[in-house]
């Protein structure tokens, strides 16, 4: 009896810690499930439902290129995704302190929208989730230890709204239908190997610089002003999305591995790196 009971006194913390973990999960998911929730109620119907490439004709050569390649013409749109990663993200503003993830993200096409919900494990059964999202023309940036102690929670802003709406144009490469200008992109030439997409969403009207390599599909996406929390406040600060890894997938030749970094002052700092490594459409009806 004397070692069961002090067997049962040393399991006892990792026993609370486990049902705390699991609480903090099961909040974590509700909260997941209501913020999803409220990005369907913001979707609108896709017009058309099917991609003409007819609508390409005045691009920039390199856009028509793009398109060309990674579309084909009378096939559906795309009304939404859901797409699963691996990777790592870096936690540290000044220095390498990288920490494996997994998330999984809903996008919607129209009206614009996505909620990324992410897993970074900081120690053997200790982890911050994220939900970085935007919804109805807002941003939300909330993260939390096991699901339950805030570490962040930046305030609504139209500079957060900007932020989280440049992602959604910048990852547009595996949603590509989304980027053709009957989904309200406005493209302009810049040289053989770029352009500028312009995206309006309500108040906020943005404008990236796209670039393409030489195969024609795009390599980067670059804004010169995304905002940037650190210290306590929000800079604006270049930022840029890299991707790579071209696949076919459902028809659709996207790619499937990326880093995000910002442009700092003192050199440029990756913070993510993936890789998807599930991929699933919802496409228009009609």
């Amino acid at each position: 009896m004397t070692l069961a009971l002090g067997s049962l006194v040393l399991l006892a913390p990792g026993l609370a810690w486990l049902a705390i973990a699991r609480y903090g999960a099961s909040r974590w998911a509700a909260g997941t499930r209501s913020l999803r929730a409220r990005l369907e109620i913001t979707r609108e119907p896709i017009r058309p439902t099917r991609v003409d490439l007819g609508e390409i004709a005045d691009l920039p050569a390199p856009v028509q290129g793009y398109f060309r390649q990674v579309l084909r013409d009378g096939q559906p749109m795309i009304a939404a995704v859901n797409v699963e990663h691996a990777g790592a993200f870096n936690l540290s503003e000044t220095g390498e302190r990288w920490r494996p993830f997994r998330s999984t993200q809903r996008v919607l096409t129209r009206r614009p929208g996505f909620d990324w919900d992410a897993r970074i494990r900081l120690l053997p059964g200790l982890s911050v989730r994220v939900h970085d999202a935007y919804l109805a023309g807002e941003g939300l940036l909330h993260a939390a230890l096991l699901g339950l102690i805030t570490v962040m929670r930046l305030p609504s802003s139209p500079q957060l709204a900007q932020g989280e709406l440049m992602r959604f144009l910048a990852e547009a490469p595996w949603y590509p239908t989304a980027l053709l200008p009957s989904q309200g992109v406005s493209w302009a030439a810049v040289d053989d190997r770029s352009a500028t997409a312009s995206l309006t969403d309500g108040a906020i009207r943005l404008t990236l610089l796209v670039r393409f390599g030489d195969d024609g599909l795009i390599t980067s996406v670059h804004a010169e002003g995304r905002g940037y929390a650190t210290k306590g406040q929000v800079l604006p600060m270049p930022w840029e999305c890299r991707v790579w890894d071209y696949q076919v997938r459902d028809g659709l030749r996207v790619p499937l591995a990326g880093e995000v970094a910002w442009l700092l002052p003192d050199g440029r700092r990756p913070y993510w790196r993936g890789r998807i490594t599930r991929l699933g459409y919802e496409l228009a009806r009609g």
